[in-house]
């Protein structure tokens, strides 16, 4: 059975291969309390294991998909790579690009005192910073540089193996020092707290309603039916428009009148001037901590399935310039077409970013609202382009976005005899950047959804992984034997090390809210754990406005410094 199944795997590596991915997500999604080795370094180690059979494994293979996942990322950030470069992030821009410069110049100077070679320095700068995609784009950079075959083998296998030994210190120690070490070096937890609430409530401070909660998003909306009968209707009937008024500026609510039922006739989505009198039923829509208070000014509540049984529709729109991309939420809040409509969530690069009054909207963000299907349709296109759920992708965008990109990226330039080229790797990453940014400018360009995106990134790099893994397998415990475990200690310096100067520099230099600062951090290191980590230290979601702009920059940078790495160490 053994002999069967090693034949097996020699003769059809993709079972093998499947194997790794399959076993490898399963391990990656274990945690011991909030310890997980994460789905990359679980492929990866479970390939080594696998890779003990020797299997051997078709070079373009791995290309094909570690394309596929850096033309996925680029897609992703962007919309706001370009947006920040010429908006009102570039503070947080100009941060992320000294940290990342910071990042190498540690790793670098810290390889050169170890005497590490530039595979081994390239395997430490992927391990320590968490930015898997190096292994990749160093490893498609070392034969461009004119080292002997056996040279170039030995530097490219040894990449994975300093990878898995500096990862685990560079996911747990940045969640860690950002999320308790980084309040404490701002004046301690209970300050930076404190500070953080105040933000938030200074962010939430609405023109139209001074009740903090009135745009705290992600609450269900509530449809709930009366009998009008209140003693507001005392002196005869009121308009929509005036039942509105009331409730906005004297009850400081937001509630909307959805539907009417007079003389046993419903009117849905009733115009302002339509007459409410006593006797008659309406419905009203909120968000439940507005819906349900005490409401006896408009009369007893009633349970009625035939009024209340109704279409809510909730979908999606990609902002844009022309519409609600360069507004605030309060300000897009109070567009007359915006009536009855609920913001749920704004996504942006990625992330969920908190709906605050005063948030500053950008082009290329991702609004989900709620709403009746007329309200909804008005209100949609007004803001950008209504991305109803598809499973259709571009790939006329996909595979020409590639090839153009890798074609430029290959061409090399030699300036002194060093070789000077992007690599297919760099220019995958940059055209995903570009047709990003041109879906956010133009959505008809070409569709990629958001679960097309998640499989480009988390298949193509895994697939990539875990290739690696098993080619590296026969080497890998002599690999480790090699390098010594003073990496190890060479990555705590090289993860720890950016980090702290990085909150010094946030709040001395750039002076930052000490959220925002921690939130730059982890965004231009790309580290997504980090993050969750703030956010659950400081109870508050106010760090992902750091994160966004950082994280497209950092993400982009931190991907390319595996070009820089090569040549800097070659």
């Amino acid at each position: 059975m053994g002999e069967w199944l090693l034949h097996t795997f020699r003769e059809y590596p993709s079972i093998a291969i499947f194997l790794t991915i399959g076993v490898g997500f399963w391990i990656g999604q274990l945690k011991y309390k909030t310890f997980s080795l994460g789905t990359v370094t679980s492929v990866l180690l479970v390939g080594v294991l696998v890779g003990q059979m020797d299997i051997s494994i078709p070079g373009p293979l791995k290309t094909v998909f570690f394309l596929l996942f850096l033309f996925s990322i680029g897609f992703s950030v962007g919309p706001q790579f370009f947006q920040a470069l010429r908006g009102s992030g570039i503070k947080q821009v100009i941060f992320a690009v000294v940290l990342c410069v910071i990042t190498l110049l540690v790793t670098v100077v810290t390889a050169k005192i170890m005497g590490y070679n530039v595979g081994e320095t390239a395997g430490l700068f992927a391990g320590a910073q968490t930015i898997s995609a190096v292994i990749g784009v160093a490893g498609d950079m070392i034969p461009s540089i004119g080292a002997s075959p056996a040279e170039t083998k030995a530097w490219i296998g040894i990449i994975p193996v300093c990878y898995a030994v500096t990862y685990i210190f560079g996911t747990i120690g940045s969640a860690y020092i950002l999320g308790n070490l980084g309040p404490a070096l701002l004046g301690g937890l209970k300050k930076v707290k404190e500070q953080t609430a105040q933000l938030a409530a200074q962010m939430n401070r609405s023109e139209l309603s001074q009740d903090p909660a009135y745009i705290n998003a992600n609450r269900p909306v509530v449809f709930r039916a009366y009998r009008v009968d209140g003693e507001f209707f005392d002196n005869g009937g009121k308009t929509v428009d005036e039942i509105q008024y009331y409730i906005i500026n004297k009850l400081k609510r937001r509630i909307f009148i959805e539907r009417i039922r007079q003389n046993g006739v419903i009117i849905d989505n009733p115009k302002g001037n339509e007459i409410i009198n006593k006797g008659d039923e309406i419905v009203m829509s909120g968000r439940r901590a507005f819906v349900i208070m005490d409401e006896s000014w408009i009369g007893e509540e009633v349970n009625d399935p035939q009024l209340l049984s109704f279409s809510v529709e909730n979908i999606d729109v990609i902002l844009t310039r022309k519409g609600a991309g360069c507004m605030t939420v309060d300000q897009l809040r109070s567009q007359p077409w915006m009536c009855g409509i609920v913001i749920a969530k704004i996504m942006r690069s990625g992330t969920e970013i908190p709906v605050l009054a005063k948030m500053q909207l950008r082009p290329g963000d991702i609004m989900s609202i709620s709403g009746l299907s007329a309200e909804v349709k008005i209100a949609g296109p007004r803001m950008g382009y209504v991305d109803r759920p598809t499973t259709s992708t571009s790939l006329i965008l996909l595979g020409l976005g590639i090839f153009f990109g890798a074609l430029i990226g290959a061409i090399t330039l030699t300036v002194k005899n060093v070789p000077l080229s992007l690599s297919t790797s760099g220019g995958a990453l940059i055209a995903g950047l570009i047709c990003g940014w041109l879906r956010s400018r133009y959505p008809r360009v070409g569709n990629i959804p958001q679960q097309s995106l998640w499989i480009l990134n988390n298949l193509g790099l895994n697939m990539f992984i875990a290739v690696i893994g098993i080619t590296a397998g026969p080497t890998f415990v002599s690999g480790i034997q090699q390098v010594g475990w003073m990496l190890f200690v060479a990555g705590i310096i090289a993860t720890s090390l950016p980090l702290i100067i990085g909150i010094w520099m946030g709040a001395k230099i750039f002076k930052f809210h000490p959220a925002i600062n921690l939130g730059c951090c982890a965004g231009s290191r790309t580290t997504t754990a980090a993050l969750g980590a703030i956010q659950d230290s400081l109870g508050s979601t106010i760090p992902a406005m750091g994160y966004t702009v950082t994280y497209a920059i950092g993400n982009t940078l931190l991907i390319l410094w595996g070009v820089v790495i090569v040549l800097l160490m070659a």
